[in-house]
């Protein structure tokens, strides 16, 4: 994968999030001009959050996102904001959504990915007590 580590005043890090997520009742609307304003709206939100697309893609009925944030991002408030915004969003443009209660469901899958596998931080974090 190759990516950098990103720096702030006070930290180092390379976070990476696999998302997963569905619009309610698993419908297939993202399709035709549904899915360009919503791949739009989605690099808006990740531009002005300083979040980093690393790969995104769309299926009728469910979105897959790989994002590298920073540490003072949680998975739950990046889904909070994705969703809330794109919701609001879409059923205001998209009229044929609001027969939706809500455009996604409650519920997404996420996990974390970086160049370095569990077993060797693992094998790293051992090593540790050796080195004093």
């Amino acid at each position: 994968m190759g990516q950098e580590y990103r720096r702030t005043a006070s930290t180092v890090s390379l976070i990476n999030y696999h998302f997963v997520f569905c619009p309610r009742y698993r419908r297939k609307v993202l399709t035709g001009q549904v899915e360009v304003r919503f791949k739009e709206l989605l690099q808006e939100i990740c531009t002005a959050n300083d979040w980093l697309i690393v790969a995104m893609e769309m299926m009728p009925d469910h979105v897959h996102l790989f994002l590298n944030v920073l540490p003072d991002d949680s998975p739950a408030d990046i889904m909070a904001k994705l969703k809330g915004a794109t919701s609001r969003h879409l059923r205001q443009q998209f009229k044929h959504l609001n027969h939706l209660p809500s455009l996604w469901t409650r519920s997404y899958f996420v996990s974390t990915a970086g160049n370095v596998s569990s077993e060797t931080i693992k094998r790293y974090v051992e090593e540790q007590k050796k080195r004093g």
